[in-house]
C-alpha cells in the first residue's frame, strides 16, 4: 500500500483527500516508480475542478492529484526493454496515476532517465512546468531578436519560458504582478506590473509597433487585453485558455515524448535553464503545496519531496 493524496468528487479545495490504495501494478509500456520529488502545476487544480474531463473524466474516484514525477524505477511492465530497475527517471503521469503519491506508474514513452548532475526535485518541474515552455516557444517559431510577451511570466511556467526565450536570443517582456518583478528583471526580462496601470499602454510604449510574438500563460480577461499587442495573430499561443482561437491564436500544442523531456533537462544541467523551486513540502503537507500555487501568488515553482 501507498499513501496518496487527490479528491473524491470534482470540485475545489473541499473534496480532497488522504487515502491508502495498492501499489499499481505496471501495464505493459509502463513503469511503476517510487517518487522522489512531484511537481505542483496549476493544471492540478483545474483537473480537480472538473475543468479539463478529456484528461481526466473517464478515470473513476478517488484521483490522484498531480502529472510530474522524478523518481526510482521498482518494475517495469512487459514491452519496457530501455529502462530497468533501479533507474532513477522522471516523466509525465497520464491516464489519472497521479504523482503526489509514494508510487505511482508512468508510460515508459513519456519518460526520461535523470541526468546524474541533476536533483530529483528539479527533474520534477520538468514534465509540465519545463516542456510547456518549450512547446510553446517552438510552435512560435520566432528569429533571433524579436520580442516576445510573457503573460503571466513569475510563475513556474513563465520563468522557464523567459529563460529559454532568451537563450534563442529572443527579447522578453513580461506581465506580472509587483512581487515577481525582482526575479523576473533577474533573467534579463522587461517587466510590466499588473499593479501600475494598463498593461496594453506599458507595453505599446515598450513595443510601439506590436511584439512579435505572445506566450499566454493567464487566459480570461487578462488573454484578451494583450491578444491585441501580437503583430501577426498567428504567433499568439495560450496555455492556459481554451478559447483562445477565438481571438484568432492557437492553444499550445504539447508533445509528451521523451525527446522534450531530454532537451530540457539538458538544459538544465547547462544552467541555461534554472527551475526556481521556491519552495518544497512534504506529502502530509499537499494541500499547502496545491493552495500556494492555486493562489497564483506563487513565483517559481513548488515541490512535493518523499523521503529516500
Amino acid at each position: 500500500m501507498s499513501r496518496a493524496f487527490g479528491y473524491d468528487a470534482f470540485g475545489g479545495p473541499e473534496v480532497q483527500t488522504y487515502f491508502d490504495r495498492p501499489d499499481p501494478q505496471p501495464r505493459e509500456g509502463e513503469l511503476l516508480i517510487r517518487l522522489r520529488a512531484a511537481g505542483v502545476a496549476r493544471l492540478d487544480s483545474l483537473l480537480r475542478s472538473g475543468y479539463v474531463p478529456a484528461l481526466n473524466g473517464h478515470v473513476p474516484f478517488p484521483q490522484v492529484m498531480g502529472m510530474e514525477a522524478a523518481g526510482d524505477v521498482l518494475a517495469v511492465g512487459a514491452g519496457v526493454s530501455d529502462i530497468q530497475v533501479g533507474d532513477a527517471v522522471f516523466g509525465f503521469a497520464l491516464n489519472g496515476a497521479g504523482t503526489y503519491a509514494e508510487t505511482t506508474v508512468l508510460p515508459a514513452a513519456n519518460v526520461a532517465r535523470k541526468p546524474e548532475k541533476l536533483s530529483y526535485e528539479s527533474a520534477a518541474t520538468i514534465p509540465v512546468s519545463g516542456t510547456t515552455a518549450l512547446d510553446a516557444l517552438d510552435g512560435l517559431d520566432l528569429p533571433q531578436g524579436a520580442t516576445v510577451l510573457i503573460n503571466g511570466v513569475g510563475g513556474s511556467t513563465g520563468l522557464v519560458t523567459a529563460q529559454l526565450a532568451g537563450a534563442r536570443g529572443l527579447k522578453v517582456i513580461g506581465t506580472g504582478s509587483d512581487g515577481k518583478r525582482p526575479v523576473a528583471e533577474s533573467l534579463g526580462v522587461t517587466f510590466v506590473s499588473y499593479n501600475a496601470g494598463d498593461v496594453t499602454e506599458q507595453v505599446r510604449a515598450l513595443a510601439p509597433a506590436g511584439v512579435d510574438g505572445v506566450i499566454d500563460l493567464v487566459g480570461g480577461d487578462s488573454l484578451r487585453s494583450v491578444a491585441g499587442l501580437v503583430k501577426d495573430v498567428k504567433r499568439l499561443i495560450s496555455v492556459a485558455d481554451m478559447s483562445v482561437p477565438e481571438l484568432g491564436g492557437t492553444f499550445v500544442v504539447r508533445r509528451l515524448d521523451r525527446s522534450g523531456l531530454e532537451t530540457v533537462a539538458a538544459l538544465m544541467v547547462a544552467g541555461t535553464i534554472d527551475p526556481h523551486i521556491t519552495r518544497t513540502f512534504p506529502l502530509d503537507q499537499a494541500a499547502e503545496a496545491l493552495a500556494a500555487v492555486e493562489s497564483g501568488h506563487a513565483t517559481g515553482k513548488v515541490v512535493i519531496t518523499f523521503p529516500a
